[in-house]
């Protein structure tokens, strides 16, 4: 991370929690050119639900269908409350409960990602989180893109802030005059939102640090080279100019073939020069001596969405030897667009080498753990004599009293 960017995250975040509200105003003006005040940072629900009134039915469709994917993916992997004897008699166990309050970052602006906010959502409302506050930047007029607003207005969600930026994770963290802090914060941003999630850990939990969008290709003689040149303009289309392109293959052949099809595609996009610039900063093509040594280099890099565009023999190879990756799409007709959109698994994904320790987002993330512990007579007095004996040795007499008392 440079320093001079975790400078600047820092200096605001410190502003933020000194002066509040009118920290806030000052850099939704300075960065999004919006001009709003204190009693306009929360969108009014009739907004929401007007906005959702607006969009193009096709495009309400959409939404609907995307959610339901998420849904039925999501909707398996809430953690289950559990108890068992443990070897001495008691009674142990775990309890999981939902977060209280949560903030959701959606990045806005001139790309407003719609899909996140069904990818983070949704697995709050699973979890059963009481309270859900939705932070995105507006335009400098205030205003927030409908198809933001009706996938909002789709999940249930009320409780939404037009901020964005590191002054937005600032007020979830600290919490201003307006906007009650949350507990954790989740979603993903830009390299300066990244950074400020990662300064505000521990005054608030954060899901993990998922920045600029990340795609790895391993490409055999299979691949479709239109294809795979397809998927790396998509994630490239992004444009903040942090994005990282990868492209990996044991054919030199196959690697001219999809980098002259990228070229040919290029020109075609409607963000052709934001893509360009991606391309020629964050892109590497790299030639591998065998698909044991492309394995090697998707662990090293943990991409955020990693492509597997080989045979069937070696994609099932690959798939369990690659153990870093934030999504795994296999095949020529599983781009990463399906996963970013409407699979089911949420796109908020780690990225920067974090999937070496992070996972993609799950609706465990918005749960808490709590370990549960009853003894009685019989079962103090089995643990009691192990007690005693680390008791001694860490040299904490109380504790080894406080349960010899209870196996007299």
């Amino acid at each position: 991370m440079p320093a001079e960017l975790s400078a600047a995250v820092a200096a605001i975040l410190a502003d933020v929690c000194r002066r509040g509200d009118e920290a806030v105003t000052h850099y939704a003006d300075k960065f999004d050119g919006a001009k709003i005040l204190p009693r306009d940072f929360r969108v009014k629900p009739a907004e929401i639900v007007a906005a959702a009134g607006r969009l193009p039915k096709h495009e309400y469709r959409a939404l609907k269908a995307a959610l339901a994917g998420i849904v039925a993916f999501n909707r398996r992997n809430p953690a289950k409350a559990w108890t068992a004897k443990n070897p001495q008699g008691g009674i142990v166990g775990e309890k999981f409960d939902p977060i209280r309050r949560v903030g959701l970052y959606v990045p806005g602006g001139q790309v407003p990602l719609v899909s996140t906010v069904l990818m983070t959502a949704a697995l709050a409302k699973i979890a059963g989180c009481p309270r859900i506050a939705v932070f995105t930047p507006s335009n400098p007029a205030g205003k927030i893109a409908d198809g933001l607003l009706a996938a909002l207005h789709l999940v249930g969600i009320d409780e939404v802030y037009r901020i964005g930026g590191v002054q937005a994770i600032g007020a979830m963290a600290f919490g201003t005059a307006t906007i009650p802090a949350v507990d954790k914060v989740f979603g993903p941003g830009n390299a300066y939102v990244c950074e400020a999630k990662r300064q505000v850990f521990g005054t608030v939990g954060v899901d993990s640090l998922p920045g600029p969008s990340e795609v790895m290709i391993i490409a055999d003689e299979s691949a479709r080279p239109d294809f795979a040149a397809a998927d790396l303009l998509a994630q490239a289309e992004h444009g903040s100019g942090r994005e990282k392109i990868y492209l990996v293959s044991t054919s030199a052949k196959v690697l001219a073939a999809i980098v002259a099809e990228v070229w040919v595609q290029l020109p075609l996009l409607s963000r052709s020069e934001k893509t360009a610039r991606v391309l020629a900063d964050g892109w590497l093509a790299i030639k591998a001596g065998s698909l044991a040594e492309a394995v090697d280099v998707a662990n090293y890099v943990a991409p955020e969405h990693l492509e597997l565009m080989v045979k069937d023999a070696a994609a099932k190879r690959l798939t369990k030897a690659i153990t870093t990756a934030g999504a795994i799409m296999v095949g020529n007709y599983t781009p990463t667009a399906l996963g970013d959109f409407t699979a089911g698994p949420s796109h908020v994904l780690p990225t920067g080498r974090a999937g070496r320790f992070f996972s993609g987002l799950r609706v465990a993330d918005f749960q808490r753990r709590t370990s549960l512990i009853r003894y009685d007579r019989a079962s103090v007095k089995r643990g009691a004599p192990v007690v005693a004996a680390f008791a001694a040795m860490e040299r904490l007499d109380a504790h080894g009293r406080s349960v010899a008392l209870r196996a007299l």
